[in-house]
């Protein structure tokens, strides 16, 4: 039998159970040209018996001995796979019909690109929401059409969120940057930016190919000890792929800019950062915000300006007024002013 063209990995940890619905949009897919690789540990967030494994030959369970995380859930997977890409997706994520044959006609005809960035959506309150980066992909793809390209002709790509369930990375291209998904929370951050700066072919297909359907916007399942202060690791790693490399300075504000949001992100987001938490993740972000500031960064204008100014300086206090002071305002407008 041939080697698949695409390894799909994919973590069994289903805090939602929605594991079966993320398999059925696989195994529906017009191409055939897959195999799926479910990694499950001992977790209790993992189901003992995984949906269609017994039934079709192109589902495997790799049954780790370890509870180990998403990150390193992932990396087993990974090594096991026999595709020319990987695919990494989690359970809470859904296939568009006929995704993977769109995959497979942009891989043939940008004759076998390292890196392929698609598009997703957000179902969210019975709403299907625009992934945070559909206008950017859609700017590059205006200037870059359908040929290949380096990071470094597009910058502005290190601005969209660093996920790995939204582009499709050469197997070689894996193996060749001993790429791996490190420890803790936040895992696909360095990897995303790594696969991005080693690519010399990337190509962007402007359609959108999975659906996440996460309930839960906190961080899935993280290794043993792991915490949403792993951010800050992550990051770290990621700007130490840019030292001694004088062609990535002009990468240094978009990744910058990406890193504050992220962290301002979490930051803001319920369930993230506990109450007693947020002063000493608050200045966290604001050390990072001063180590790695490149010279001439502008920051951006309105709302996001003001707490990247708030952050810049330390102000936590400050913050947390103009936060309170805003949540005000949106209660009161929702009330139409009406007290």
């Amino acid at each position: 039998m041939p080697a698949p063209l695409i390894s799909i990995v994919l973590p069994a940890y289903d805090l939602q159970g929605q594991l079966a619905d993320c398999l059925d949009s696989i195994l529906e897919q017009s191409f055939g040209g897959f195999e799926v690789i479910v990694v499950a540990d001992p977790s209790p967030d993992c189901p003992s018996r995984v949906p269609h494994a017994a039934q079709d030959g192109r589902v495997s369970v790799l049954r780790l001995n370890a509870t180990v995380g998403v990150g390193r859930s992932r990396n087993a997977g990974a090594a096991q796979a026999t595709g020319r890409y990987l695919l990494f997706l989690d359970s809470d994520h859904v296939l568009d019909p006929g995704a993977l044959l769109a995959l497979a006609e942009k891989v043939s005809a940008a004759q076998d690109p390292q890196l392929l960035l698609f598009g997703h959506t957000r179902l969210h309150a019975g709403q299907v929401w625009p992934g945070a980066a559909a206008g950017l992909l859609a700017s590059v793809a205006a200037e870059a059409g359908s040929g290949c390209f380096r990071v470094t002709d597009h910058p502005e790509l290190l601005g969209a969120p660093a996920q790995v369930w939204d582009r499709l990375i050469s197997r070689r291209l894996w193996e060749d940057e001993a790429l791996a998904f490190p420890e803790g929370e936040y895992e696909e951050v360095p990897v995303a930016y790594q696969a991005l700066l080693a690519a010399e072919r990337i190509v962007l297909l402007e359609r959108e190919l999975v659906q996440i359907r996460r309930r839960h916007t906190v961080h899935p399942t993280g290794s043993p000890g792991s915490s949403t202060f792993d951010l800050f690791d992550q990051y770290e790693r990621s700007f130490e792929l840019l030292d001694g490399r004088p062609e990535y300075d002009a990468l240094r504000p978009q990744l910058f800019g990406r890193m504050i949001q992220h962290y301002l992100f979490v930051f803001d987001l319920a369930g993230c950062v506990s109450r007693a938490a947020r002063p000493r993740f608050f200045h966290r972000a604001a050390e990072h915000y001063q180590r790695y500031l490149p010279a001439g960064f502008k920051r951006p204008g309105g709302r996001a300006g003001l707490k990247f100014s708030l952050l810049a300086g330390g102000a936590y206090s400050a913050f947390e007024v103009a936060k309170l002071s805003q949540i005000a305002r949106t209660a009161v407008a929702g009330r139409g002013g009406r007290g």
